[in-house]
């Protein structure tokens, strides 16, 4: 029984020297905690594959899903923006259309029914507006004034206004009457496209499509909303846009002279056909001298000096 220690001891001492070998040769001891291998001095870092991540997905610009890049993907450039497409416009049916730009060009539907263009020279005193050509999308002067004349309503609101140099021509114009013995006085000059589309649709409602589109543009045809027109009358008010104006002595003055101010009547009687509205002997339109004398000595309207007469059929457009 005296041997028993040295043996116990031998033991643990062969245990200690197996221990020992095994650290020497790089081996893997479990771990203490978990009971899983840990890394050897063997082991690379990037043996164990490190979790893959992809792009977040986050909405572009157009609405579409896109993935984005990471910092350091220089490679990748963005997608292109998209182009813009051509600014089209509707016709007289509803239908759209590619907006042109020539003043006098002709325009043709699928339908037969002329194409509506933008006019080219919005801000031109010559300006050709009608049911052909329209002005530009939401289009305001730049130089609308107060005319010095007078009109059949107290208030000061847009339709009193006109471009600068309308207005001017309009000054002396009522003066010119004046001396004549004949007062008149502004009805309704301005008219911004939003209101017209106001009045459009009033008129629609009461009348009906084709009769209303006989005495009133479709908002972005008006002349009004040019800044270059003005509705007249007597100082009274008689007759006031209406058909029986052409039967008065404001009328006869104008017919005779108001070119002489730069001034033409827009709608002259028997041209219905041609400018696809009735006869409006007080709607004047401001063209500048120059031209006002030159229609007033061949009975051209607007549309056939520019040889763009529209082709309305009973002025169903």
């Amino acid at each position: 029984m005296r041997n028993k220690p040295k043996i116990a001891a031998a033991m643990l001492i062969a245990l200690m020297l197996t221990g020992v070998a095994c650290s020497a040769q790089g081996g893997n001891a479990p771990s203490p905690s978990t009971g899983t291998a840990t890394p050897g001095p063997s082991m690379e870092p990037w043996a164990t594959p490190a979790p893959s991540i992809e792009p977040s997905a986050t909405p572009s610009d157009d609405g579409q899903t896109a993935a984005t890049t990471q910092p350091h993907d220089k490679g990748t450039s963005p997608s292109p923006t998209k182009s813009p497409k051509p600014s089209t416009v509707k016709n007289g049916q509803g239908q759209a259309s590619s907006g042109g730009s020539q003043q006098g060009g002709k325009g043709g539907g699928s339908t037969g029914e002329p194409a509506v263009q933008v006019t080219a020279n919005a801000e031109a005193a010559t300006a050709l507006v009608n049911k052909q050509f329209r002005l530009p999308e939401g289009y305001v002067p730049d130089d609308l004034v107060y005319p010095d004349v007078p009109f059949i309503f107290s208030e000061k609101v847009d339709k009193r206004k006109l471009r600068k140099d309308a207005a001017e021509a309009l000054e002396k114009l009522v003066a010119g009457a004046k001396k004549d013995d004949i007062k008149l006085a502004g009805v309704s000059g301005y008219r911004s496209e939003a209101r017209q589309k106001t009045l459009f649709t009033n008129y629609v409602k009461k009348d009906g499509v084709e009769a209303a589109s006989k005495y009133s543009a479709r908002p972005g045809h008006s002349e009004h909303q040019t800044g270059l027109s003005m509705d007249v009358s007597g100082v009274d008010g008689k007759c006031a846009a209406e058909s029986c104006f052409g039967d008065t002595p404001e009328a006869d003055w104008l017919a005779k002279y108001a070119a002489d101010y730069g001034y033409i009547i827009r709608y002259p009687e028997g041209k219905q056909d041609i400018t696809g509205y009735k006869y409006e002997p007080w709607h004047i339109r401001y063209v500048g001298v120059e031209l006002a004398r030159k229609l007033e000595t061949s009975g051209d309207t607007l549309e056939e000096h520019y040889g763009a007469a529209v082709p309305v059929s009973g002025s169903k457009n």
